[in-house]
């Protein structure tokens, strides 16, 4: 079997869909019988020469490339150019990150991480909307659905009407790595407190951190003792943060931090705050678990999927709801240390793998 896949995500700084995409070949590559075939299909011309050296051995790149913004705008309208232009011939195609581009004779397959682009536009960014059209294009050809966590694949078989048949559950894994990590030294580079809150992901309207810096202020204007809190991400989009009414040692802003250096910070949190509006599985907080830091997470369907009971949950709409709950965590956190990080190593990417040929069989 012969699997072409969009390689875009691996461009670039590493997001949450760069990470799935990054650990799911690479759990192929171990774990898929002998005939399986991986082409690494990147939908851009740029920033593609050094993608070989970010794949396992043996995974070709293909070598046709063009500009992103045309093939987005050209699969909106139209159903040219089949993706087999790009990979070349393949058995299954999987569009890793929503868009499942047409195919001359390949069976397609396409992730869709959320509905976010459906059910809150306004905390997505522009270019994200196209999905609107791109998905269900994608789903009238046929294609078959991986969902990354039960709570999202009812939302798609839901929104789109497809038999339960078509959607196939592949939740995210834990890198092992995050189950060896040990607590930052606190380098003087990052300025980071003895003791401190985090949290994890790209600065935009979704990740809500509005309601925790609001809840920060609440608790400065109680009185609470709660530590600085350290925010790690890129810049996403949206309006700046408004970090008013919190005094500079109460908020540490790092940008965003290479893999190893993230464990860290996240190992030597006092715990890790995740107010998310919305997630399709919400990879950071299962992270912190991995690395036995304590959780409060917004209180939606997939939190409480992903994390059961080793984590404490807040009305993510309420500042005081979310002060709660990092008050009474702070006191008595979610679990113990080696509870959460049995949770965590109930998610692998050897299981999102074998998921996932399950669909490329399927289809």
């Amino acid at each position: 079997m012969k699997v072409g896949f969009d390689a875009t995500p691996l461009l670039g700084p590493r997001t949450g869909i760069g990470t799935y995409t990054e650990r799911l070949v690479e759990a192929l590559a171990r774990i898929g019988p002998t005939d399986l075939e991986l082409v690494a299909t990147p939908f851009s011309r740029r920033g593609t020469d050094s993608l070989g050296d970010r794949l396992p051995p043996h995974i070709r790149v293909a070598g046709r490339r063009l500009p992103a913004r045309l093939l987005r705008s050209l699969w909106t309208r139209t159903a040219w150019p089949p993706v087999e232009v790009l990979s070349g011939p393949v058995d299954v195609f999987h569009g890793t990150n929503f868009v499942s581009p047409p195919t001359r004779r390949a069976r397609a397959v396409v992730t869709i991480h959320d509905l976010a682009y459906l059910h809150l536009p306004d905390t997505v960014h522009s270019w994200s909307l196209a999905y609107r059209e791109l998905v269900p294009a994608a789903l009238s050809r046929g294609a078959s659905v991986c969902a990354v966590s039960e709570t999202m694949a009812s939302a798609i078989v839901e929104a789109y009407a497809l038999p339960a048949e078509r959607v196939y559950v592949t939740p995210l894994g834990v890198d092992e790595s995050w189950y060896a990590v040990r607590q930052l030294d606190a380098p003087d580079r990052l300025a980071l407190p003895k003791e401190y809150v985090v949290a994890v992901g790209t600065l935009e309207p979704r990740k809500n951190l509005r309601v925790l810096l609001d809840a920060y202020r609440l608790g400065l204007a109680r009185r609470a003792d709660v530590p600085p809190l350290v925010l790690v991400g890129a810049q996403g989009w949206g309006e700046a943060l408004d970090t008013s009414g919190l005094p500079e040692p109460l908020l540490v802003r790092t940008g965003h931090l290479p893999l190893p250096v993230l464990q860290q910070v996240v190992a030597g949190a006092a715990l890790l705050a995740f107010p998310s509006r919305y997630e399709g599985f919400g990879l950071p907080p299962l992270e912190a678990l991995a690395a036995g830091t304590p959780v409060i997470a917004a209180d939606l369907a997939v939190t409480r999927e992903v994390l059961g009971d080793q984590a404490r949950f807040a009305d993510p709409d309420s500042a005081e709801a979310v002060l709660e709950a990092l008050l009474r965590s702070l006191v008595s956190p979610a679990g113990t240390r080696d509870s959460r990080r049995e949770r965590a190593r109930t998610f692998t990417w050897e299981r999102c793998g074998q998921a996932t040929l399950q669909a490329y069989r399927g289809a």
